[in-house]
């Protein structure tokens, strides 16, 4: 049967045409450009709760993961994207600016599956008040392939935000390791933000030393689990909740409930062929209203 030229999607009210459905994105027998596309669609309902707003970068593979020279970051705008594809002027730290997408519905997701945009990255903040953001991330990233190094990480971590009255949720990147994640109201500024993040890390790590670390250099390392602090920050980006990586299967970045953590095998454990319908129950769909504020976080630490 002759593969289609284009295949037309229906999303957020309107229709998206994907070029090239049938073409392999994660190599032979793998998931598919259509199927990117339709996998996005469906879960853009919990998905785009966590985008709405905030600046995007995008990884694109216009041929696919195991193409030579693999894929590249795209952090502007194309000129050639529909009139509806928002988005918004971003400042650099530096000065100077940058116009990139934000994912406001269904068929902004569709229409990046299209441009071969395997994995989403938002940023921590929304468009007006850029500077302030209502995120921390904490990123655990074990040495090898080591999850159950990851859970047991995370459990140290959420208690010790729990301590300074934040709230704490648990996302598999996709990748090797997990990400725990503190809803907070935009009440500092995005390096005070990230100072907050690496007293958090050093409290964890300092627990558990044998087995943890907060050392950028990895020789420094010596096995140990490496709590990444150094999402946060201005103009930092983070893999975004049912975003898909790009790794062969085609693994996706999944929220959790944190009595789900320990039934959890892999980072790698969902796929866009296996997802299921676990988005529409989005166990991150509250986070939001658990903004907790950093500032009596800080005091907590300082009593």
């Amino acid at each position: 049967m002759p593969v289609p030229a284009a295949e037309a999607l229906k999303a957020g009210g309107r229709t998206v045409t994907v070029q090239r459905p049938g073409k392999e994105l994660f190599g032979p027998g793998g998931v598919t450009k259509g199927e990117l596309a339709r996998y996005y669609r469906a879960v853009a309902p919990a998905m785009v709760r966590h985008l709405r707003g905030r600046p995007l970068a995008v990884q694109r593979y216009p041929e696919g993961i195991e193409a030579e020279g693999q894929g590249f970051y795209v952090k502007n705008r194309p000129g050639s994207a529909p009139a509806w594809v928002a988005s918004a002027e971003v400042p650099h730290e530096h000065g100077g600016t940058s116009r990139m997408v934000v994912c406001d519905g269904a068929a902004t997701l569709v229409w990046l599956a299209d441009q071969a945009a395997i994995t989403l990255h938002p940023w921590l903040s929304r468009i007006g008040d850029l500077r302030r953001p209502d995120r921390l991330i904490i990123d655990l990233d074990p040495a090898g392939d080591d999850f159950p190094a990851a859970r047991r990480a995370a459990r140290d971590v959420r208690a010790v935000l729990e301590e300074l009255g934040l709230a704490a949720y648990v996302m598999t990147t996709g990748s090797r390791g997990l990400h725990v994640v503190a809803p907070i109201r935009p009440e500092i500024d995005a390096w005070h933000a990230r100072d907050l993040a690496h007293v958090i890390a050093e409290t964890a790590a300092a627990r558990r030393p044998g087995d943890l670390t907060t050392h950028v250099r990895k020789q420094r390392r010596r096995g140990r689990l490496f709590i990444d602090y150094l999402r946060n920050g201005y103009a930092q980006l983070a893999v975004a909740p049912y975003s898909v990586r790009a790794l062969p299967g085609a693994p996706v970045a999944m929220p959790l409930a944190w009595d789900e953590l320990d039934g959890v095998a892999s980072a790698r454990a969902w796929t866009v062929r296996t997802i299921g319908d676990r988005a529409a129950a989005d166990p991150w769909r509250d986070l939001a209203r658990h903004a907790r504020s950093p500032l009596k976080a800080v005091d907590r630490l300082g009593g």
